[in-house]
């Protein structure tokens, strides 16, 4: 959503999309986005296509979305499409919202979301985990964090120790060729253990995967 508005310059800041359904509530975070000295706001959004849209002109570092769009995609549905973009530096999606189930933890993790933090936390805490995502962390409340490790502590279990390892070589930046190399097998195989992967994670992407393994604690 653009409506004119004139936001800060600044070409060392970390640009920041703003995506809520809610007027009011999207006002209050331009507000306290636009006077951040690192962040520049580059846009807002009313709804899922139109985040997923702005995400492909502007390009943000960051999308600080709702989880909770009305009808249409909802912020998972925002990260799933970014995410899978295919653009050479995806932005990394934050959720912020009033929701805490469990549920939604999962599908915001699985779908590659780099954070996850509830509308009452400290405006200090928001701009941190925006700068943080903006490095390429994965940001979880501490006790939303505890949640999700408890929620998918059944598949640790399920994970092989080769899927293990492979997942690991993947969160470092590796591709299936270089796995493959690294553990001297077919870049078949590395395929074959991460479809396995994906299925016991419930994810449906490399990122996705290495997101809800972090969270999970896969990866320590």
């Amino acid at each position: 959503m653009t409506d004119g508005t004139s936001y800060p310059q600044d070409g060392g800041a970390v640009s920041v999309l703003v995506v809520d359904d809610h007027p009011v509530v999207r006002a209050g975070l331009l507000a306290l986005l636009s006077v951040q000295p690192g962040l520049r706001v580059v846009g807002e959004a009313g709804d899922g296509e139109e985040a997923v849209q702005l995400a492909h002109e502007l390009a943000p570092d960051v999308i600080l979305c709702d989880l909770r769009l009305g009808e249409g995609p909802d912020g998972v549905d925002v990260t799933r499409a970014v995410r899978a973009s295919g653009a050479d530096r995806a932005p990394a999606v934050l959720i912020l919202t009033t929701y805490d189930h469990d549920a939604d933890l999962v599908r915001a993790v699985e779908a590659g979301a780099a954070g996850y933090l509830l509308k009452d936390a400290a405006p200090t805490a928001i701009v941190s985990a925006i700068e943080a995502s903006a490095r390429g962390e994965t940001l979880f409340g501490p006790e939303l964090t505890e949640r999700v490790v408890a929620t998918m502590r059944v598949r640790r279990a399920e994970l092989s120790a080769r899927e293990l390892e492979v997942l690991r070589l993947v969160a470092d930046g590796l591709s299936n060729r270089e796995v493959a190399r690294t553990l001297f097998v077919s870049e078949a195989t590395v395929k074959t253990h991460l479809n396995h992967v994906f299925g016991k994670l419930g994810a449906d992407s490399r990122t996705g995967a290495v997101a809800t393994a972090r969270a999970a604690g896969l990866l320590d």
